[in-house]
């Protein structure tokens, strides 16, 4: 799997694509192949405060319930409605199946993030 260079990665498997001072926020096909097959997401609403690091939901699999970390700190601005109904997308799809879009308070935050490369060889020890 070729992770995308353009996004930024969390050595708890979220990636997140920054466009300006906005970020989406998914998981990545490294954490769906461990998790299986998604069931159900419990994502926070428009206008949550996310603190880097710290949980910002849930996602269950048939296999685990896991956390979801936020990679960077910001104010959620936006929520992918589509993935309540559909979960199942981000096993098929994980890094076009975004899951909140992060107003970024602090960009700087994103510079202790891994790139591709880096990500990439953490996956693979």
């Amino acid at each position: 799997m070729a992770y995308p260079a353009g996004y930024k990665y969390t050595t708890d498997h979220e990636w997140i694509e920054i466009n300006g001072d906005r970020g989406k926020v998914g998981i990545t096909d490294y954490a769906q192949q461990q998790l299986g097959d998604v069931v159900y997401l419990e994502l926070p609403e428009v206008g949550a405060k996310l603190t880097r690091g710290l949980a910002f939901g849930t996602i269950e699999s048939v296999k685990a319930v896991s956390e979801l970390y936020a990679p960077v700190g910001g104010e959620v601005v936006e929520v992918n409605a589509a993935l309540k109904s559909k979960p199942e997308a981000v096993s098929t799809d994980p890094h076009g199946s975004w899951m909140i879009v992060v107003k970024l308070s602090n960009p700087a935050e994103a510079g202790v993030l891994l790139d591709a490369a880096q990500y990439t060889a953490l996956v693979s020890q």
